[in-house]
């Protein structure tokens, strides 16, 4: 069954993805499944709470809790959606790149799951854009729709999972979509034949294509590019999470950086 996954835990960061993953499941007709890793039994702490300590202590309630916000938030912003929650007893990336399988989008935090899971904070992150079975959104801050979607075109042949993701969000939202050329060279990026974006302009009507020529470094002209965006969608080429934070890859400059929430596209060669 596709759905939407979120991956929660007690941040702001956190509930803010919960109201972009509620959106985009009520925009995809879709139901949503908040997802909170419970990596505690593993490490072989007591889960309840402490000796004399209030009943509602301890890890296992606070986990509880932090489903519940979530799932509160959730039906808040798109209450006719179908909402689960899961409390997988693993790490944050293996709970949810297992869930990537299922999914149609995967959707974090900027924070993502605190200190302990690391989230986008360091090789996990990287991991989730390298390695997840679907595109991965990161969100971080306040949710918006409003404002343009940008897509980061790279490389011409390699562009239709982008560009399929990046005209459909604009056709559910702002239908304006600016496709952001870059080149790794410092000169402007080529813009898309008239013949390529036919097809586009044939399956999404209302989404207005606005070209744009970017110089400079790539993941920084994707950034300006994008600063009063509703999405940035870049694609990533690292099928390994060392190989994208050894080589310094866009899509990873991007997500610590922009101020927009973030759609990592995998682009298979």
């Amino acid at each position: 069954m596709s759905l939407v996954v979120v991956g929660v835990d007690d941040s702001e960061e956190s509930l803010w993805a919960v109201e972009w993953a509620a959106g985009e499941a009520a925009r995809r007709r879709q139901p949503l499944l908040i997802l909170h890793a419970f990596i505690w039994p593993g490490l072989g702490v007591p889960l309840g709470p402490a000796p004399g300590a209030p009943p509602e202590g301890g890890f296992r309630h606070a986990a509880e809790r932090v489903l519940a916000a979530a799932l509160a938030r959730a039906q808040k912003v798109a209450p006719d959606i179908e909402v689960s929650t899961d409390l997988p007893e693993t790490d944050p990336a293996t709970a949810l790149l297992h869930r990537s399988q299922q999914a149609e989008v995967l959707v974090v935090g900027s924070r993502g799951l605190g200190e302990i899971g690391g989230l986008l904070l360091g090789s996990v992150g990287a991991r989730l854009a390298a390695e997840a079975s679907c595109p991965v959104v990161v969100v971080r801050g306040p949710v918006t729709t409003h404002g343009h979607v940008v897509a980061g075109i790279a490389d011409q042949r390699e562009s239709e999972a982008l560009l399929a993701f990046a005209f459909a969000y604009a056709a559910s939202t702002a239908n304006v979509l600016v496709l952001a050329h870059v080149s790794t060279n410092g000169s402007p990026g080529p813009g898309l034949p008239d013949s390529a974006l036919a097809l586009w302009r044939e399956r999404f009507p209302a989404v207005a294509i606005v070209q744009q020529s970017l110089t400079g470094h790539p993941g920084k002209a994707l950034m300006r590019a994008a600063s009063e965006a509703s999405l940035l969608v870049v694609g990533s080429h690292h099928h390994h999470e060392l190989s994208a934070l050894m080589h310094g890859s866009v899509s990873q400059a991007v997500v610590h950086h922009a101020t927009c929430p973030v759609a990592i596209i995998q682009v298979r060669r």
